[in-house]
């Protein structure tokens, strides 16, 4: 009996013991299965950190290439470019600090992964990748930012000589403005003619005509009365009325370039042709009786 019962607690015990065994490998899978659970979880993290990182960044770029373009279209326009200038700079400035923060975010997501064991060298060359995008960025994004300024002070400088040509050209047009004036005048005075239509008794009052029964009658002698002319423009001038049935021309005119016509007992001087009638004296006498 007493052997019985030594085997029996000998049954016990082994049993106690494969039971204490099968508790702490149950107890190590689930352990291990938890870490399984929680390094998958931090993976899954890591890859949509990456991939949200990945879309920024791609974002970023279309920004820059929304940024490019209008910087070559303030580039082209000059209107307001001051305004627009300001406005691109400060958009530059933005993506320049939103990259930097980009950049910060890698370092910091490059020394969580120290840690890590899930594709840990794959994932440091992704973040090695996006790095190099990132500074790639930078660089274009400053290169924009100097083509920027380069062509707002092409621009000023173009303004400022597009200023003084305005300038000499609206200089030159009122001096070309005031010699056209000054050349109209003076036309108008070249082309200046002056008439009189008088008996023989007004013309010789007026000292136009001088002459007598044994003396040669002199036309226009040089103290002769410019007051009794009237002044008109001889390339318009091309009728004068008479008001008399008789009258004779006394000063020098081709004789084709005017006729004298009557009409209802009254004669009329028509002129022909202008610039031969004058071509000879800018004066006419005409006596009427």
């Amino acid at each position: 009996m007493k052997v019985l019962f030594s085997n029996t607690w000998y049954c016990i015990a082994i049993a106690a013991a494969l039971s204490a065994c099968d508790t702490s490998d149950h107890s190590e899978r689930q352990s291990l299965m938890e870490i399984s659970k929680q390094e998958l979880a931090d993976a899954i993290a890591e890859r949509d950190q990456l991939l949200a990182l990945v879309k920024e960044i791609s974002a970023g770029m279309q920004q820059i290439r929304q940024l490019e373009s209008r910087t070559v279209q303030a580039s082209a326009d000059s209107r307001d470019v001051s305004a627009v200038r300001s406005q691109i700079l400060g958009d530059i400035a933005e993506i320049k600090h939103i990259t930097q923060e980009r950049k910060r975010y890698i370092d910091r997501l490059e020394k969580s992964l120290e840690n890590s064991t899930i594709n840990n060298n794959e994932l440091h060359e992704t973040l090695d990748a996006l790095r190099m995008q990132l500074d790639a960025q930078m660089a274009e994004v400053e290169s924009l930012r100097l083509q920027l300024i380069s062509a707002t002070e092409r621009i000023g400088d173009l303004n400022q000589s597009v200023d003084s040509l305005n300038s000499t050209v609206t200089s030159v047009t009122e001096e070309l403005d005031a010699a056209q004036a000054e050349a109209l005048i003076l036309e108008n005075k070249l082309n200046l003619c002056y008439y009189v239509v008088a008996t023989k008794s007004q013309l010789n009052d007026a000292d136009i005509v001088k002459g007598g029964f044994l003396r040669k009658t002199q036309v226009l002698p040089e103290n002769f009365d410019s007051t009794a002319f009237i002044t008109d423009d001889r390339r318009t001038l091309l009728r004068i009325p008479l008001h008399s049935r008789k009258a004779r021309v006394y000063t020098s005119h081709p004789d084709s370039s005017y006729e004298i016509v009557e009409a209802d007992g009254a004669k009329t001087l028509v002129i022909l042709d202008p610039a031969r009638f004058w071509s000879l004296s800018n004066y006419l006498v005409v006596m009427i009786d």
